[in-house]
């Protein structure tokens, strides 16, 4: 064997090496039912979030270059075929420029929650500036997006954050703020019919601010991309839900 292929080999072995353990931090939550007669609203969502699921949190920093780090976190469960999440940040700089359904709220102070429901590499990408603000789109990779009806949206998804509804320019300081998100399987319009109660998925979560004087990226599932890039199914974790 010629120095040079041996050198090619030992790269692609290191690289094939890299990416098995990147997939082996791969991580597994599963989902609890929360049982609930009738259609619980969203202050009663909250609290049962609180009183029966654990926090979980998004604190990996994947990329060197953007080292600051929020303190971020999440409850999550399922009810009556709806998914109810629950988000907590804590943060130096917020903004909430975008009001507008489907709008780019990726540069405000911004939650978000990747799902694949079939584990197939087709996936919503629900987003969240820190006022609600809503950004929803399917797909199976970030150029082949395809919108969610904005009045769909704003039919089913219900959101409520502590800092209210209105857009607002930056502020600095010491910030907390929550995010409770109710979420029914019927928004998920790619695939009709579907139940969650037993359903494995896969799924990633994050928190970003393009826009923010501190620009970060913070993912619960490690992504192994060489830059920023959310829109990677491959790197999503598995979420079961029970």
């Amino acid at each position: 064997m010629n120095k040079r292929k041996y050198i090619v080999l030992c790269l692609c072995g290191f690289m094939m090496a890299c990416k098995s353990e990147i997939h082996s931090q791969e991580k597994m939550l599963r989902v609890k039912e929360i049982e609930f007669k009738g259609q619980a609203d969203l202050e009663e969502v909250s609290q049962l979030l609180e009183q029966h699921t654990e926090l979980q949190a998004i604190d990996l920093i994947n990329w060197d270059q953007f080292s600051y780090r929020p303190n971020v976190s999440f409850r999550i469960a399922h009810s009556n075929n709806a998914i109810w999440i629950k988000y907590y940040v804590q943060e130096k700089n917020i903004l909430a420029s975008i009001g507008d359904t489907n709008g780019p709220v990726a540069r405000d102070s911004c939650v978000e929650f990747f799902l694949d429901p079939l584990g197939n590499g087709n996936y919503y990408n629900f987003e969240f500036n820190c006022i609600g603000t809503v950004h929803l789109a399917y797909g199976p990779g970030r150029g082949q997006r395809q919108f969610v009806d904005p009045k769909t949206i704003g039919k089913l998804i219900e959101v409520q954050s502590t800092l209210g509804s209105q857009t607002f320019t930056e502020r600095t300081g010491d910030f907390s703020w929550e995010l409770t998100i109710v979420i029914p399987a019927g928004i998920l319009t790619h695939n009709p019919e579907i139940k969650l109660k037993g359903l494995e998925s896969t799924a990633n979560f994050y928190k970003c601010g393009d826009a923010t004087s501190q620009r970060h990226y913070l993912t619960w599932n490690p992504v192994g991309t060489e830059k920023p890039d959310y829109h990677r199914p491959e790197y999503f974790g598995k979420l079961i839900f029970q």
